[in-house]
């Protein structure tokens, strides 16, 4: 569905990515995790249109274009929800600045609020609630923009590990249930292997693919599957072999 191929991307005298090469099978799920500061965020700014790219290509279903603004939706590390609006208010931004029809909109994000458990809280603005459930508005949001493909920037990096457990199998139902392709940065390498298909390794700047591991085992029981735990150890170790040359 999405090819990216010689991405190239300088900040004068950065380079942040040099020929870096990406590929994404419609309703799959893959997951970039590298060392902090290798440009993983500087890719999916150059995807949604916020950086031009310096060279290389990106292809939507056998398309050259210039970015993918319009096609996909992007969920950042933080809720980013306006706090003067409702959470029904927030999740209906996207119909709201397209001109859609308002009640159809609102029946659309009250069914999810329901299948995403915040119904009945409708009317609480962002501060009167969890960061959970702040963020799972936001997950309603990004269902709302109705784009297929859906990028995940460590959507639950800044929530407690309880509450970051529950909402990964929300992530699974953008997948599964909505039918949307994900493309998801990561620092976790638990949550890496219990969420993917594909897992890609990056090296530190300038950024490319060091590795790929394809996850074709079930997503039940995987956190004592004895081949992700090698998988695991392998990944950690190049990641912190990477922070050792860094110092």
């Amino acid at each position: 569905m999405l090819s990216v191929s010689g991405l190239t991307k300088r900040f004068e005298d950065l380079s942040v990515m040099e020929g870096f090469d990406l590929t994404l099978r419609r309703g799959g799920f893959t997951t970039l995790i590298g060392p902090s500061g290798c440009g993983k965020s500087t890719l999916f700014d150059i995807l949604t249109g916020v950086f031009p790219r310096d060279g290389g290509r990106i292809s939507w279903l056998g398309e050259d274009l210039p970015d993918l603004m319009g096609r996909a939706a992007y969920m950042q590390q933080k809720d980013l929800l306006l706090p003067w609006l409702s959470l029904i208010d927030n999740a209906m931004l996207p119909a709201t600045i397209a001109g859609a029809d308002r009640e159809e909109s609102r029946r659309k994000a009250l069914s999810l609020f329901d299948r995403l458990e915040l119904d009945g809280f409708e009317g609480y603005t962002p501060s009167k609630v969890s960061g959970g459930m702040r963020q799972r508005c936001a997950l309603v949001r990004t269902l709302m923009f109705e784009h297929e493909l859906v990028l995940l920037d460590e959507p639950l990096s800044a929530l407690d590990a309880i509450t970051r457990r529950g909402l990964q199998g929300l992530l699974l139902l953008l997948q599964n249930e909505f039918r949307k392709t994900i493309l998801m940065i990561t620092h976790d390498i638990d949550e890496a292997l219990l969420l993917s298909d594909e897992l890609l390794v990056l090296t530190p700047m300038p950024m490319r693919v060091r590795e790929r591991f394809v996850l074709d085992m079930p997503k039940a029981g995987r956190s004592i599957n004895p081949e992700l735990l090698k998988i695991k150890a392998h990944v950690l170790e190049e990641l912190e072999g990477d922070i050792r040359e860094a110092v």
